[in-house]
């Protein structure tokens, strides 16, 4: 079982680096502006890590880093590594391309293509080369089947992905993702905008989601953090604070600002 892990202001870290995605001493600027601060932490296979913490504490910024869509804004930079499978993402010859199929991310705002459902699942494969059209049925099915969706839309495949609900949109972001067979799926903030029925949708699809692949979850709600995670990790003006066991976290955390966020005393 994994030991207990606390970040101390100054970035020393007692940490056990392992895991299917490892950030060692990880510190990412805008500009002149540091807005990580050396994060050290494992995140194990097959499992959910919950980042939790307030507004612009680096969440959103390291979940995006683990993917290198950061990569996509102008002067940014970074120190420390982050590996994927023990393989640093920052090598190279790293094709983002690649690393982003491996690593899906699906957004906290649903972004549907204006196309088909079938399309949308469709695409991600599709730009890998995939034509043959009974092997892209079957991604296009397994995919959509795997996000819970496939029994609500199956026989409207052809129409328009604009015409689903909301909730449906965001699963089917999810199957997007899934049709590429990622070993990371990044979510960031994935059932903020949804209402509460939709939102349990979401959190038992990570349940299932998480026997296949490792999930990383950025939230601000922290009875959801509770619910879907194995792990929860604080950050806190761009450093991590604490991460450990989702049931410590929420009862017995180590650090006196970790429980003066979950207890609503600050955030």
């Amino acid at each position: 079982m994994s030991q207990p892990t606390s970040a101390q202001p100054g970035g020393d870290a007692r940490t056990e680096l392992r895991g299917s995605v490892v950030a060692d001493r990880y510190s990412f600027w805008y500009g002149p502006k540091q807005v990580l601060h050396e994060i050290s932490l494992g995140v194990e296979e097959r499992s959910v890590l919950a980042l939790i913490g307030p507004s612009g504490c680096g969440k959103s910024t390291f979940l995006r880093s683990i993917n290198r869509m950061n990569d996509l804004i102008p002067r940014i930079s970074h120190s420390g590594d982050i590996r994927l499978m023990g393989e640093t993402i920052f090598a190279g010859g790293m094709d983002t391309v690649s690393l982003r199929q491996r690593v899906g991310m699906v957004f906290q705002r649903w972004n549907p293509f204006p196309k088909s459902i079938y399309d949308n699942v469709a695409y991600g494969p599709r730009i890998n080369g995939q034509r043959d059209r009974t092997e892209l049925d079957g991604i296009v099915e397994s995919a959509l089947r795997r996000a819970a969706l496939w029994d609500e839309v199956k026989d409207r495949l052809r129409q328009t992905a604009l015409g689903l609900s909301g909730g449906q949109q965001q699963r089917l972001c999810i199957a997007r993702a899934l049709a590429n067979q990622p070993e990371v799926l990044l979510l960031d903030e994935p059932a903020s905008a949804l209402d509460p029925i939709a939102t349990q949708r979401i959190e038992e699809l990570l349940y299932q989601l998480k026997e296949e692949l490792t999930i990383i979850i950025v939230t601000h709600n922290l009875q959801q953090a509770a619910r879907v995670s194995d792990r929860t990790a604080f950050f806190y003006m761009g450093r991590l604070v604490e991460v450990d066991l989702t049931e410590r976290i929420f009862t017995s955390p180590r650090e006196e600002r970790t429980e003066a966020y979950i207890t609503g005393r600050f955030g």
